[in-house]
């Protein structure tokens, strides 16, 4: 019977115990769909989709210039930016799907995947979402689809991840330093869990190298974020009601998250 957590390969293939075992023929064609389907999704650009269809305008040319959930929001109101958030949240957890039920899911305990294939898929998502080939290579900045790869293969993991982001935004009041932080220590709490949890396992050399990359690409995608909280220059988040002195943040949309 087809089993999801061990993918329709090992029902196809049941004399191969793991995936890597299958013919070269099968395999690298299917890591290769996988991948670029994953990429692909990952690409598809939800703002830019939800302004044009609704509101007949590229959000890209309003406000920040950004092509985020936090642009939209701004510009188009909450019930367009919901639309946003949902298909950015979407398109990443029907890439990682897709590597799942090829090649399953494999979670351990419910807590945590251990599919390499599914963190490449995941990988691949966010390297769309942050280079589209739909709108010239210019895309978002991936901590949404990053945090929804988390979420979707490792909940506990993305759970202290969270925790984190949520305690540096509180005490610092930089929604980028809290992104990048968490992001960073994506590979770190990651091993983390599996010193502890793993009964002496250790995470798959490809979960690993999916969660260093996106770690490395994120704090690139925020590179003038940091540049500008090194000089004093960004802006904070506000938890009370902003004065209206304050001018609205709409340099090259490098205010906003996604």
């Amino acid at each position: 019977m087809f089993n999801l957590n061990t993918g329709l390969f090992a029902y196809l293939f049941p004399e191969t115990p793991y995936w890597t075992a299958l013919p070269w023929y099968v395999l690298l064609p299917a890591v290769i769909l996988t991948l670029a389907i994953a990429y692909l999704l990952g690409s598809i650009n939800s703002a830019i989709i939800v302004s044009k269809l609704f509101y007949g305008e590229d959000v890209r040319t309003k406000g920040s210039g950004n092509a985020g959930t936090t642009n939209v929001l701004r510009n188009y109101g909450a019930k367009a930016a919901l639309m946003t958030l949902l298909g950015d949240i979407l398109k990443t957890a029907i890439a990682i799907c897709v590597a799942g039920v090829l090649f399953g899911f494999n979670y351990v305990g419910a807590a945590v995947s251990v599919s390499e294939m599914c963190y490449l898929a995941g990988l691949f998502a966010v390297i769309g979402h942050v280079f589209p080939v739909y709108y010239k290579f210019k895309g978002g900045k991936g901590v949404l689809s990053t945090a929804t790869m988390a979420l979707v293969l490792c909940p506990a993991i993305a759970g202290v991840l969270i925790l984190i982001f949520v305690g540096i935004v509180w005490f610092s009041r930089f929604v980028s330093l809290g992104s990048v932080i968490g992001v960073t220590l994506f590979p770190v709490v990651l091993n983390g869990y599996f010193a502890v949890f793993g009964g002496g396992a250790k995470p798959m050399p490809m979960m690993v190298l999916s969660s260093i990359i996106l770690a490395v690409l994120i704090v690139w995608c925020h590179r003038s974020n940091l540049a500008r909280i090194s000089r004093g220059e960004e802006n904070k988040l506000s938890f009370g009601k902003k004065k209206k002195a304050e001018p609205e943040p709409e340099e090259d949309g490098e205010d906003d998250e996604e």
